[in-house]
């Protein structure tokens, strides 16, 4: 039986992260944090992973791509890429939610898996999850909320939490402060956006029938871009 190979885009958030994986093995992954635009290095970061995996992109399977939420401008890219590779090979696009990928970074972790990410505007973008028998489940869908929020509906759930993701650098002092149940941090090698957890839940999530027509991928923004909101406050001051 062929093994399937799955290209894994994310640059939903800070990291810009591309990766090649199968059913079996992470081939390879090139993942940066450095402040560079994605637009300048997500080309350049898939070249390079094909070119060090030894398999042509023609041979890839399929492209699952961090579909949001995140960053307005890092998805445009990630999706305008992941569209174009998967239009000019004729190979489908798995959409992976962010934070199902930030969750499976952690899919080894026994109890509440709560990735946030920074959404500014005093929010985070946040869901929970947790592994069951090897399968991740979403227990509250992605949303944009006040940390306090997210934190009151932890509250439920009496087992370990562990936080993960760019919001916990801006977050952590309230959680720390103010968060009462059993909580830890995941470890910096973990903690952030990686294209090799986006490509494995790739491959399942085609397997269980979630693949699209490249041309029909979009992004999940959750809310509206800043440019869509000022736009709305100047209609609305014309009124």
């Amino acid at each position: 039986m062929r093994i399937m190979k799955i290209l894994g885009i994310d640059s939903s958030g800070l990291v810009a992260s591309a990766a090649i994986a199968d059913e079996k093995n992470i081939i390879a992954e090139f993942t940066v944090n450095n402040k560079q635009t994605h637009s300048q290095t997500l080309l350049p970061m898939i070249e390079k992973v094909v070119d060090m995996s030894g398999i042509e992109l023609e041979q890839i399977d399929a492209i699952a791509i961090a579909a949001g939420p995140g960053s307005f401008t890092g998805l445009r890219i990630g999706s305008a890429t992941a569209k174009g590779i998967g239009l000019a090979l004729k190979k489908p696009v798995v959409s992976v939610p962010t934070l199902d990928g930030l969750a499976y970074r952690v899919s080894v972790f026994d109890g509440i898996i709560c990735p946030i990410m920074d959404a500014r505007r005093n929010q985070v973008y946040t869901g929970i999850y947790k592994m069951d028998k090897g399968n991740l489940v979403c227990l509250s869908e992605q949303k944009a909320v006040d940390i306090h929020e997210i934190m009151e509906e932890l509250e439920k759930y009496d087992e370990k939490v562990i936080f993960l993701g760019d919001g916990v650098e801006v977050q952590r002092e309230t959680i720390e402060k103010e968060f009462k149940k059993e909580y830890c941090f995941a470890p910096i090698h973990l903690s952030k956006q990686s294209a090799a957890a986006v490509a494995v839940l790739g491959d399942i999530y085609f397997n269980q029938g979630k693949a699209e027509d490249a041309a029909e991928h979009k992004p999940i923004y959750l809310r509206k871009s800043q440019a869509e909101r000022e736009r709305e406050e100047r209609l609305k001051k014309q009124d």
